[in-house]
């Protein structure tokens, strides 16, 4: 199972300590293979890019405008975090339906 997310992220942290057996992957110091972002994107669509991140609001109206795969490659810590990666399916966030689907299968 891996994780990818920040290491600072405190969303990132709990899934962690919840999720033992899970590999942090920092998307900012490591990035994301652009294979997973796109199959992430074709996942879950508009939702992968955080929308109410510091990040994001510290775009120009033409940067926002890029496309999101593109955005997310030039700034990782966009994605809403964490992107769970567990035996080929992706769960994004951690809400209480992720944790649930998870803790089913610890």
């Amino acid at each position: 199972m891996r994780l990818y997310g920040l290491k600072n992220c405190d969303t990132c942290r709990k899934a962690l300590k919840a999720l033992p057996q899970a590999e942090l992957v920092d998307v900012r110091a490591d990035g994301i293979s652009p294979d997973l972002l796109a199959r992430a994107y074709e996942t879950f669509g508009e939702k992968l890019v955080n929308t109410r991140s510091t990040t994001w609001r510290g775009l120009s109206e033409a940067e926002r405008a890029t496309p999101p795969l593109e955005l997310l490659q030039q700034y990782p810590a966009l994605m809403k975090r964490p992107l769970i990666e567990d035996g080929g399916r992706l769960y994004l966030g951690w809400d209480k339906t992720v944790q649930a689907a998870l803790s089913a299968q610890v």
